[in-house]
């Protein structure tokens, strides 16, 4: 009787006397079985993935299933007849390099398209960064330039301003000193006349 899936789910162990758990012996034997199961389905698999690979590459066509003894040689001329069948099987074995080489074409154009966009991002990103820096810098270099010129004018003002507090103080000096110096005359003029002397300005001074 063949094992199924229902069986282990459904397997009732006997419990043993004086201790907790279930019977060695039982479980043991009934592993054994799953074992013996499963090495059988096992096989069959191989079994079938070998023949069903064969027929695929051409090397041999599938015998048929559960065929009586008597009708064997019968079954065996029409197979040997459509033996070129697996021939249809070539194309799909060239198809398949074909294929592969297309998806490799692919992937590599879909990189070199990521690695292009990507270049042209970082391209993008640094123009507009080097645009921004000069941009500052120039506004920068106009803010100084601004200032400069405002620290000149004010200094110009400064310069001219004193420059006309000198002007105005060496005409005040120069009025004073020919006040000072005509008022010594006509005091020289007043003592001469006075004392009959020839006046200092008749002598040309």
């Amino acid at each position: 009787m063949a094992l199924t899936p229902d069986d282990v789910v459904t397997k009732q162990f006997q419990h043993v006397r004086f201790k907790e758990g279930f019977d060695p012996d039982e479980v043991d034997d009934f592993l054994d079985e799953i074992v013996v199961e499963w090495r059988k389905t096992i096989a069959e698999n191989e079994e079938l993935k070998s023949k069903l690979a064969a027929y695929e590459s051409g090397e041999a066509t599938p015998a048929p299933a559960e065929a009586p003894a008597s009708e064997a040689p019968a079954a065996t001329e029409p197979v040997v007849e459509e033996a070129p069948a697996p021939v249809a099987s070539t194309p799909t074995s060239g198809q398949e390099p074909a294929a592969q080489s297309a998806g490799i074409i692919e992937l590599a154009q879909r990189l070199h398209d990521e690695h292009v966009a990507e270049g042209r991002a970082q391209r993008d990103q640094l123009i507009s960064e080097a645009q921004a820096q000069a941009a500052s810098i120039v506004a920068e270099a106009e803010q100084k330039g601004r200032e400069e010129r405002a620290r000149l004018e004010k200094e110009r003002t400064t310069l001219e301003g004193r420059i006309t507090e000198l002007r105005n103080f060496e005409r005040d000096y120069r009025s004073q000193l020919r006040s000072y110096i005509e008022g010594q005359l006509r005091d020289l003029d007043t003592t001469a006349t006075s004392s009959g002397s020839t006046p200092v300005s008749a002598i040309g001074l």
